[in-house]
């Protein structure tokens, strides 16, 4: 048996203990969100209300199943921190992005305005520091550091890649700041909770640090593939936002790629362009290769978990890792 040894239980018996977690979590949500005007706690509760894929926390409540008796209290805490911290980000994303729209609903710089949305983030991050304090010093300055990698990567983002950087080098690191370290600190702040050593959380940031990349990157092809995922086909490709697919085939000396590339880097408002754009580059040989860099990924890491314990929670982490490449089969 590898890793540190048996837990007991039953996939069954996480699964359960994971849905009971998601469900605290997602009340606890909305209670940190409160505040003491009705203003302030109708527009923190908004991208709460609104749903989500709540991934992170997710992650912390699974990672939670690789100790014997983990800390159920703490595993909660742990993840609304998580989620806070993602939601609050939501808010500056959508000003920084003039959005209109956010899962579905009026965004809130649309619904009151950009200084309103930001100092509503706020909020929401000084809400997460709060609850992380009552965590422990060595969850707090995890909670911070991830906190400036979150900026670090925002700004990297809105300045754009230096004269003889890689773009493609570029949006891998972006990615990896503002999507990764976050994943990643989901899984070791559920594997802190189970009482895993030092050498089984350093597994589990690095496979939060790649499962974090495949999350994204997945979007990515999503983005450009897929007809049936609710977001209109070519969002980011008609906002001109770089992606893993549009970078690799920048990075080709091709004839007809350059001509491709002049396509997509061309005014995309128009319907008929958008439509040649996306038929081009969905019969182009670069989405296999985006699909073959996801997948290596994935793989990568699934190796990581090696370390870690025997038990269901591995193996749900290791077919998460699974079925976010499956979305872009």
């Amino acid at each position: 048996m590898a890793g540190t040894g048996a837990v007991p239980g039953s996939r069954e018996e996480l699964e359960a203990a994971v849905r009971a977690r998601l469900e605290q979590v997602e009340r606890g949500l909305l209670v940190a969100a409160e505040a003491n005007t009705a203003l302030v706690t109708e527009a923190a509760q908004h991208i709460i209300r609104s749903g989500g894929k709540r991934f992170r926390p997710l992650l912390v409540a699974t990672a939670g199943g690789l100790g014997e008796v983990p800390a159920e209290e703490r595993l909660v805490v742990a993840a609304e921190v998580v989620e806070l911290t993602h939601v609050a980000s939501l808010y500056h994303d959508d000003v920084m992005d003039e959005a209109q729209l956010r899962r579905g609903a009026q965004s809130a710089n649309r619904r009151w305005q950009n200084s309103v949305a930001i100092l509503v983030g706020d909020y929401l991050f000084a809400r997460a520091s709060d609850l992380v304090a009552d965590l422990g010093p060595q969850w707090v300055q995890l909670q911070a550091r991830t906190f400036a990698r979150l900026v670090q990567g925002q700004i990297a983002e809105t300045v754009g890649p230096g004269e003889g950087v890689d773009p493609l080098g570029h949006h891998l690191a972006v990615l990896a700041d503002k999507t990764g370290s976050l994943i990643a600190t989901s899984c070791v702040f559920g594997g802190m909770a189970a009482g895993l050593p030092q050498p089984a959380l350093d597994a589990l940031g690095a496979y939060g640090e790649e499962i974090g990349l495949v999350f994204q990157l997945s979007d990515d092809l999503i983005d450009i593939t897929s007809d049936t995922t609710g977001k209109e086909p070519g969002t980011d490709l008609r906002a001109g936002v770089p992606t893993l697919p549009t970078l690799m085939l920048a990075a080709s000396d091709d004839p007809e790629d350059v001509d491709l590339t002049r396509l997509i880097g061309s005014d995309l408002s128009d319907a008929g362009r958008l439509d040649e754009a996306l038929t081009r580059l969905r019969a182009h040989p670069v989405i296999e290769r985006a699909r073959e860099h996801v997948r290596g990924r994935a793989e990568v890491a699934k190796q990581h978990l090696a370390v870690l314990p025997d038990v269901p929670a591995r193996e749900a982490l290791a077919e998460l890792a699974d079925q976010l490449v499956d979305r872009v089969a």
